[in-house]
């Protein structure tokens, strides 16, 4: 088959390699869509702990096409996202339901080859039925969809809770989404320019501000004048988390949503500290998977526009170079397979 596999940080090509063989307890799927995520990014750059060599993707949707063990034979054929959280099943956390702190946790994608390939090897227990509503490539999005879902839980955000996004990339914008169906009122996003602004207006945000255009902080006292309920910062940027700490009303929530890529940051402790504010990190979402998918079968969140460029895994460079570069109009190049 063939698979986009990166060999060491800074090497990536497209190899034919062998189509891999279910274990008990896992299946195979045909992998009908692949989105390419900046995650990966890291993980070919380096900035990620993974084993390579290592084939990437873990924003995945397919066809089940073959199983480990018997009793999972009635898989085969059903149209399945999933997990990538790869456990024990037996210990205390994976009990409890907190896969991610397993001490045996490896995710697809990072620890284990993903979806960047024709076929993708998955724990049975990880997979949910796709409704035939919800096409192969929306589905694949489901993993960045319960990542909003996850920080918004973790955020303890409800009903009718002002909110600021930090960021509108995917994540920032999936975020957006999740937050509009669960009706949190006057959602802000803002971003440097209004590349991506444009995306989060056409999706429904109250107020957007371009932060290299405009003054974050005192656009901020026009819209929440007591400041926010529920600060999100998809960025991991030290000077949005700076800010997202000052806009945050005495007694509101800051969630860390971004990756900081092992960077030491500054910030104002008082500001946690005199305004009692709640900050919690948000970087591990497990198990939202089938929330995401019932949201989009339901017709409640629409992110199939996210998919802006669907390309061939011959064109994984193309891919790749889109996602760091970001051109406007981008959001998500997908891999489609036939």
């Amino acid at each position: 088959m063939k698979a986009v596999v990166i060999k060491e940080p800074g090497k990536v090509s497209l190899e034919q390699v062998n189509i891999p063989n279910p274990p008990a307890g896992f299946v195979r799927v045909k992998v009908k869509a692949a989105a390419i995520c900046a995650t990966d990014l890291e993980v070919l750059d380096g900035n990620i702990p993974a084993n390579y060599p290592l084939t990437p993707g873990h924003e995945w949707s397919g066809i089940v096409d073959a199983v480990g063990s018997d009793e999972d034979a009635h898989w085969i054929g059903k149209r399945v996202i999933g997990s990538n959280d790869v456990v024990c099943l037996k210990c205390e956390a994976c009990r409890s339901g907190d896969w991610r702190y397993c001490k045996d946790f490896e995710e697809i994608g990072f620890k284990r080859n993903g979806a960047y390939a024709e076929y993708v090897i998955v724990p049975t227990y990880g997979l949910c039925e796709l409704p035939e509503n919800v096409s192969f490539v929306h589905g694949a999005l489901c993993e960045p969809l319960g990542v909003a879902l996850g920080t918004l839980e973790k955020a303890g955000a409800k009903f009718s809770d002002t909110c600021l996004i930090m960021g509108a990339g995917s994540i920032g914008l999936c975020i957006l989404a999740a937050a509009k169906a669960m009706g949190m009122k006057k959602i802000v996003v803002c971003a440097t320019t209004e590349k991506r602004l444009k995306i989060a207006k056409k999706m429904g945000a109250s107020y957007t501000i371009a932060t290299k255009e405009q003054n974050l902080i005192e656009e901020m006292k026009k819209i929440h004048p007591n400041g926010t309920d529920v600060v999100i910062d998809a960025t991991g940027i030290e000077e949005c988390i700076q800010q997202s700490l000052k806009l945050a009303r005495k007694g509101g929530t800051v969630a860390l949503a971004g990756y900081g890529r092992g960077k030491m940051m500054n910030i104002r402790i008082d500001d946690i500290h005199v305004n009692n504010l709640r900050v919690v990190g948000a970087g591990n979402n497990w198990n939202q998977h089938k929330k995401a998918v019932t949201l989009m079968a339901d017709g409640l969140v629409d992110i199939e526009h996210f998919a802006t460029d669907l390309i061939q895994i011959e064109e994984y460079e193309k891919g790749l170079d889109l996602a760091r570069r970001r051109p406007e109009g981008f959001l998500k190049a997908v891999f489609c397979y036939e």
